[in-house]
């Protein structure tokens, strides 16, 4: 038996294969952590910055819009330029706006130093999810699951890490924290990424894709968070006219374009692809929901919200290491679509406290069972797309379903919130309120039902789609141990 056929048949993963993921999730974690600690801190950057609450939510709101703008450049750069090359300019580039943020001598500067250093993470985001996929071969759901445990407990350590600073230090400590961190990542990546400057491409990039599909994706989060205003219904509808001449020049161009949609005919990403946005999209709808419901419904104060909240992510975090040794042993489809079916079971018990008061307990064991089904969609579905592109492919694949999955969070919240928003408004005593919030969390498990049907669409295993990527997985590895 060949040395590469040795590899691809070991459950033993190459000690190569666990730096390059600790490398990825570094730059995850740093990045999840970062936006909560601002989310949190907000507040206080516009007291001690003399700004209204309106004009500091642009440190959040820009850094988000200015990831949006850079994510499509992502698999042009990485094919242009390298992963390793552009991973360590984009980290780079957030440390040192990191470190401007907590030099910013007024709200404005702020806010232009979060944009920088969100343009640097919309070319980071997409990069820990293709550096491991590279590398991970048939073990993708193993290493998925192992990767995402540290990004899901950034939003948990956030808001911890963010009293203790504001507490104890100044607020510009929420940046400079970055800097050693920001430093250590630099290093392990110089050290740890393989080279990979043979496998750029010289590919001309899509000016007009790029104009047509940046904005559009800034102007579909603007219009979406801002649904009830009147300049968030006209860029809404703008970003959709922009969207749609994208996908028409995308189309007409094939392979030169921004994003290549001939990936999506392929059967098993597109199912992969679908799955995850309506997973995310499912995903933010409840975020949205739930607190809603329990401050407007049930006259919880937010801080009591956030802690009824919190077995959620317990039960996520729970539930994630075990996904890629179920996944492994059970297939990509059954554990989707079981995850699919528990997120679902985990949402209908909302229905029926809405008709018969708040009780903890059962409000408990649904938001952890819920939270644990979610976690199962992901990781498996993830693997199934990645699985069935070729490797050269990689970048492209990684910056489409990104944006698909950004796409899903604002699509599925509008519809929600726009749907709960109507009956509302026909609300006029505490029985039609309870009514107006039962019908929401019924189109939630509408949209539930629609995710478990998606996931069924999912192939069987992993081990189908992943003969040709194994194979040059080991080959890679083989190469960079020589």
């Amino acid at each position: 038996m060949s040395l590469p056929e040795q590899l691809q048949q070991s459950d033993r993963l190459d000690p190569l294969v666990w730096k390059i993921t600790s490398v990825a999730v570094i730059g995850s974690f740093l990045s999840q952590l970062d936006a909560t600690v601002v989310n949190v801190s907000l507040a206080t950057l516009a007291v001690e910055l003399h700004s209204s609450l309106t004009a500091i939510q642009w440190v959040t709101s820009g850094y988000l819009l200015a990831l949006a703008l850079m994510l499509p450049l992502n698999g042009w750069l990485v094919e242009r330029i390298g992963a390793k090359a552009l991973y360590l300019w984009c980290f780079s580039a957030f440390t040192l706006s990191s470190a401007l943020c907590g030099l910013a001598w007024s709200a404005n500067a702020l806010i232009g130093f979060r944009i920088l250093q969100g343009m640097s993470g919309g070319l980071m985001a997409p990069m820990a999810q293709m550096m491991v996929a590279r590398v991970a071969g048939r073990h993708m759901a193993r290493l998925m699951g192992y990767a995402a445990v540290p990004i899901l407990l950034g939003p948990l350590l956030g808001p911890v890490i963010a009293g203790a600073i504001l507490q104890h230090a100044s607020w510009r400590w929420l940046f400079l924290i970055n800097l050693p961190v920001g430093a250590l990542a630099i290093v392990l990546a110089i050290l740890f990424l393989p080279k990979d400057r043979e496998e750029t491409r010289q590919r001309d990039l899509d000016l007009v894709g790029f104009a047509l599909l940046s904005p559009g994706l800034v102007l579909f989060l603007y219009g979406s968070d801002h649904m009830g205003e009147r300049i968030g219904q006209i860029t809404l509808a703008l970003s959709v006219v922009l969207l749609a001449m994208f996908f028409k020049a995308a189309a007409r161009n094939g392979d030169r374009a921004l994003i290549d949609l001939r990936l999506f005919r392929g059967k098993t990403f597109a199912a992969a692809t679908v799955t995850q946005f309506v997973s995310n999209g499912i995903s933010f709808a409840g975020q949205m929901l739930i607190p809603i419901y329990l401050i407007r419904a049930c006259g919880r104060s937010p801080s009591a919200t956030g802690w009824l909240l919190a077995p959620l992510g317990l039960g996520m975090i729970c539930s994630y290491p075990w996904m890629g040794a179920l996944t492994q042993r059970f297939g990509i489809r059954k554990v989707s679509a079981g995850g699919a079916f528990l997120a679902l079971v985990g949402t209908l018990p909302f229905i029926w406290l809405t008709g018969h008061g708040l009780s903890v307990a059962v409000l408990a064991c649904a938001l952890f069972v819920r939270g644990a089904g979610l976690s199962g969609v992901g990781i498996p579905s993830i693997s199934a797309a990645y699985a069935s592109v070729k490797k050269r492919d990689l970048p492209m694949a990684t910056t489409s379903l990104t944006i698909v999955m950004r796409l899903g969070g604002p699509t599925m919240t509008t519809l929600c919130a726009t749907f709960l928003g109507w009956r509302l408004k026909l609300a006029h005593s505490p029985v039609s309120l309870s009514s107006a919030f039962a019908a929401a969390f019924v189109l939630l498990c509408v949209l539930h039902a629609l995710l478990f049907a998606a996931s069924l669409r999912l192939p069987l295993s992993i081990d189908k789609t992943t003969k040709q990527f194994s194979a040059e997985k080991s080959s890679m590895i083989l190469e960079m141990a020589e």
